[in-house]
């Protein structure tokens, strides 16, 4: 299917799949308190291929602090006023909540185009988006009512730091790329992707303002919006990197490249920059077919940059810094001058020698008498030290004898269990699309907090008849003879279902070229799988057929539905 604009789609359409084409000049982006849209930046400055059209200039309404929508959206300031439109602050009186409001007259020139995007993204209902909460016609006037997140920081505000941390980069891009890849399969595209777009929040989720609202109001469109998009993704991760917009003018606070030398790679701009993550950038950032000098090839889709990205190597977080406990410092008692007054600075303190030993003949006598007394005790000790000895002996002799007598049965020792390290892991499809696969390495990387998770199905526990399964399959290094896999779980409820198999490679062909090892069903946020078949393999598929019913996941961004979502996973051997 050719790619098309979204910005705005027919509402009376409910399939989506026949934009309108807006057609202006300005727009704005949703505002966050404290960091209001800053309307400077350009298209050009952008890069983002799409286009602006003339439109009919409309009067600003005469809105005001104070003025209520719909008796119940009161505005408390303007955030951004321009083309005939304005972005406002406001409260919702009946929820009492913030919220962010855009206005434009009903006659304005593309307030049909804002109103359809505005509906069609309300529709898309991801949490990885600032998620629309009314469009409305009313009184001639159009407005627009979305999240407001007092918590988010723009990634435009965030840079003026300094470049974020790898694992930082790593992070945003990976979330970006997958939620712009889940709009554009629903049909919507942003156009508008920029770093005043990008937000992360007090929790270190990103999350997306403006999807194709932002180009709606500007009036924005382009014959290749997804093309158009996954460079967007590429300038934000090459700015992320390098505190450099990938471009020759300056905008969003941030210095564009110098003139005349082209598009360099990000660590060749700064020093220190992640290889792998550079190459990915130079993989985004097409540029009409040119990439980076190892000859990847483009990444032209949010789709395929995601897949790009679950190739890498995982990139983990930095290790925390420890400060140094301070050097123990004595106490006054502890360095024997308690009690005595401080010697005066420049004088010797003499040394006391300590008194001479008994001399007389009272303490010539005492001494023998101790002596005596210590050779009385030594001898005791000695006597019933070896008695004690001999006892445990006869002992051990009757407990080795027991062990005999029972053939071994009970007391014979077993083998300690070895944990297997996971070397690397990719999903496997049996059937239609992938789940999460950048968030694959989650499941090995030592932290129980990261996840790797399905879809929110409609109808289970078990996952058939959408499809027979999902999965990862894992590569141990070496071939390598299992006992159990562990999985750490984050739902519980009836019921889920793990089914283990030998594979012959990262990438098997099906389900039917594998052999099946082992099989465990469980209620709780633990699966423990027992290897019934003992062969030895390399590559071990976890594969899950039923998973538990579960509301909607706010920390995984995951609707309500039959979902798992899995944390670690440990074998052993």
């Amino acid at each position: 299917m050719a790619e098309r604009s979204t910005a705005a789609v027919d509402v009376a359409d409910n399939s989506g799949e026949q934009p309108l084409t807006a057609k202006a000049d300005q727009a704005t982006a949703d505002g966050v308190a404290k960091n209001p849209e800053r309307d400077t930046d350009s298209d050009e400055a952008q890069g983002s291929g799409a286009t602006e059209g003339p439109g009919r200039k409309t009067s600003t309404p005469e809105l005001h602090s104070g003025h209520k929508l719909a008796r119940r959206y009161r505005l408390e300031e303007c955030v951004t006023r321009l083309d005939g439109f304005s972005s406002w602050r406001a409260v919702d009186e009946k929820l009492r909540r913030a919220v962010g409001v855009h206005v434009l007259p009903a006659d304005h020139a593309r307030a049909r185009s804002v109103l359809a995007a505005a509906r069609s993204s309300a529709l898309l209902g991801d949490p990885r988006f600032v998620q629309v909460l009314d469009a409305v016609e009313e009184n001639d006037l159009v407005y627009v009512v979305h999240e407001w997140l007092p918590d988010a920081i723009e990634l435009s505000t965030l840079l003026t730091g300094g470049p974020l941390e790898p694992h930082d980069a790593y992070q945003m891009v990976s979330q970006v790329a997958a939620a712009m890849a889940a709009a554009h399969r629903e049909g919507l595209a942003h156009l508008r992707l920029n770093p005043n777009a990008v937000l992360r929040t007090s929790t270190g989720q990103w999350r997306i303002r403006g999807l194709a609202v932002n180009a709606a109001l500007r009036g924005i469109s382009s014959t290749t919006p997804q093309r158009a998009d996954t460079e967007a993704i590429g300038a934000l991760l090459y700015a992320a990197l390098t505190q450099r917009w990938p471009y020759e003018n300056d905008a969003y606070g941030l210095a564009g490249l110098p003139k005349d030398i082209g598009l360099i790679p990000p660590d060749q701009v700064r020093a220190g920059v992640h290889r792998g993550l550079s190459e990915l950038t130079m993989r985004a950032l097409v540029n009409d077919g040119a990439t980076a000098s190892r000859h990847e090839a483009p990444c032209t889709t949010p789709e395929e940059l995601v897949k790009a990205i679950g190739e890498m190597p995982r990139i983990r977080p930095p290790e925390p810094a420890f400060t140094a406990p301070p050097d123990y410092q004595r106490t006054t008692y502890q360095q024997g001058s308690y009690g005595r007054p401080a010697a005066h600075a420049g004088v010797t303190q003499p040394i006391v020698p300590p008194p001479p030993p008994l001399q007389s003949r009272t303490g010539k006598a005492l001494k023998w008498a101790v002596s005596a007394l210590l050779i009385a005790a030594l001898g005791l000790g000695s006597w019933q030290l070896a008695d004690a000895l001999m006892d445990h002996g006869d002992k051990s002799d009757d407990t080795n004898k027991s062990q005999t007598t029972d053939g071994g049965g009970k007391n014979a020792v077993k083998p300690k269990p070895v944990p297997i390290k996971i070397q690397n892991g990719q999903e496997f499809v049996a059937k239609g699309e992938l789940q999460s696969p950048g968030n694959v390495p989650n499941t090995y990387d030592g932290d129980a907090s990261t996840y790797w998770k399905t879809k929110s199905f409609n109808e289970g526990p078990p996952i058939a008849p959408f499809k027979p399964g999902v999965g990862i399959v894992y590569d141990l290094g070496s071939a390598k003879k299992l006992s159990t896999a562990t999985l750490d779980l984050r739902y519980g409820g009836d019921h889920t279902t793990v089914e283990l198999y030998a594979a012959d490679s990262l990438s098997p062909a099906s389900l039917d070229s594998m052999t099946k090892i082992g099989e465990g069903t469980t209620t709780g946020t633990t699966a423990t799988v027992k290897v019934t078949k003992q062969l030895k393999t390399q590559y071990v598929l976890v594969w899950l057929t039923a998973v538990p019913n579960s509301g909607y996941d706010s920390t995984l961004y995951s609707r309500a539905g039959y979902k798992q979502a899995i944390g670690e996973v440990k074998f052993t051997g």
